[in-house]
């Protein structure tokens, strides 16, 4: 009781592929599969630049020079999706 069994999760897959259609389920696999790509590269983006804001703000150099502008790709060989972001300034709006 209270647990999924085997034979509710064919009739789980078998309502799915009716619903989708069989041809429609590897293009909304693939792009889940981007999707989750996307965002693991994010999230590891945000963790070096947490990493590298906190060495930052312990040597903090106004004369330095500011970041070149860096392009995140979504996917490897993905280049349709590639875009420049700005790094953001230490002045927050809001």
């Amino acid at each position: 009781m209270g647990g999924i069994g085997a034979w509710q999760l064919v009739i789980i897959a078998v309502l799915v592929v009716i619903v989708f259609g069989s041809k429609k389920l590897p293009d909304t696999a693939r792009a889940l599969g981007k999707s989750l790509r996307i965002l693991k590269s994010e999230t590891s983006a945000l963790r070096k630049d947490g990493d590298s804001a906190e060495a930052q703000s312990a040597q903090h150099d106004p004369a330095a020079p500011q970041p070149a502008t860096r392009t995140i790709q979504a996917a490897p060989g993905d280049v349709g999706s590639a875009r420049p972001v700005e790094e953001p300034r230490g002045n927050a709006q809001g």
